[in-house]
């Protein structure tokens, strides 16, 4: 999933953070159709070659699926592939993250990056796929903010804290708050938790579409929030009110980590394993950071490593259907 943050005043979905739609009584229920903060535009697929010479040269050209193919980063990317790999990459730019995986599937692309494990579970499961992660890129924390309380522990017993409300960051967010000490979950938690979930807590949860959780806590109506970072940023919320955050390194932000993604039957293929490891190049790094407010934290994190977390996650998504 695309990595920046909108600056403008809407917000789009961002990379570890797809928007999904409420699931209303049916909150069980998987989707990988993505859908709530934009409008999905069907089948519009705009092709960017971001690349010194087009592969007219005679090199091999490699088609990576993304949602950001104008950011500045990408064409560093490019460049880099083309003088030290010696091939050419074409950026295929979907509107819908609902495409790339598909895309991928049907050998329209080679890799796509533009989304977390979770995510890709998510899709294999529904979809009945078996795409694989061949390389980590980053993972983007997920805050806690509050306004008039400066630590979770601060937080007295009781307080209300919003928590978005889509299959995906419901999860998290909950995930976030029991690491903060403030709830525990059946079974300690998974990537597919709601809110039934929760065996004790010692604050209120209260479940909103994630476009309202920054407007409940400018209002005053709770006094924490899990904000995603893109609705955090069009709300102008200060970082310095974040007051927790999962920590990236532990496991339970494990299935959040971006990556790139190819077919089974290509998992070990050399130069597709270069191409996922040249993001962590220092000058694409630098811009991935310049176009993120510096909120990435890098996972190198091996493919077999992916795998492995991808197969749990799968395994709690199954059992999530149930």
């Amino acid at each position: 999933m695309a990595e920046p943050s909108p600056s403008n005043g809407t917000p789009e979905p961002s990379p570890d953070e797809p928007q999904l739609p409420s699931r209303g009584s049916g909150r069980r229920r998987l989707t990988w159709i993505v859908s709530a903060a934009v409008v999905v535009v069907a089948a519009l697929v705009v092709t960017l070659v971001l690349t010194l010479s087009g592969g007219s040269d005679g090199s091999r050209t490699i088609r990576v699926g993304v949602v950001d193919a104008s950011q500045p980063y990408w064409k560093t990317y490019a460049a880099l592939a083309k003088k030290q790999l010696g091939v050419t990459v074409k950026f295929v730019n979907f509107n819908d993250y609902s495409q790339p995986n598909p895309a991928l599937k049907q050998k329209q692309l080679d890799l796509n990056e533009f989304q977390h494990i979770q995510y890709l579970a998510n899709y294999n499961v529904t979809a009945h796929d078996d795409l694989q992660p061949i390389g980590a890129t980053a993972v983007y924390p997920l805050p806690l903010y509050s306004l008039k309380y400066d630590k979770a522990s601060d937080l007295p017993d009781g307080a209300k804290v919003a928590i978005p409300n889509d299959a995906i960051n419901e999860a998290r967010g909950l995930l976030v708050l029991q690491a903060a000490g403030r709830l525990t979950l059946k079974d300690g938690g998974s990537a597919f938790s709601t809110t039934a979930d929760i065996l004790t807590h010692t604050v209120d949860v209260t479940a909103l579409d994630a476009s309202q959780t920054a407007g409940a806590l400018q209002n005053g109506s709770v006094a924490a929030a899990i904000v995603n970072n893109n609705y955090a940023t069009s709300a102008k919320l200060p970082t310095s009110r974040a007051i927790f955050q999962d920590d990236p390194s532990s496991s339970s932000a494990a299935p959040y980590v971006n990556i790139f993604v190819a077919r089974k039957a290509d998992v070990n293929d050399s130069l597709y394993l270069k191409l996922a490891a040249l993001y962590h190049d220092p000058s694409v790094e630098k811009g991935v950071q310049q176009a993120n407010g510096g909120t990435a934290v890098f996972r190198t994190t091996s493919a077999a490593g992916l795998q492995a977390e991808l197969t749990t996650v799968q395994q709690q998504a199954e059992a999530a259907k149930k």
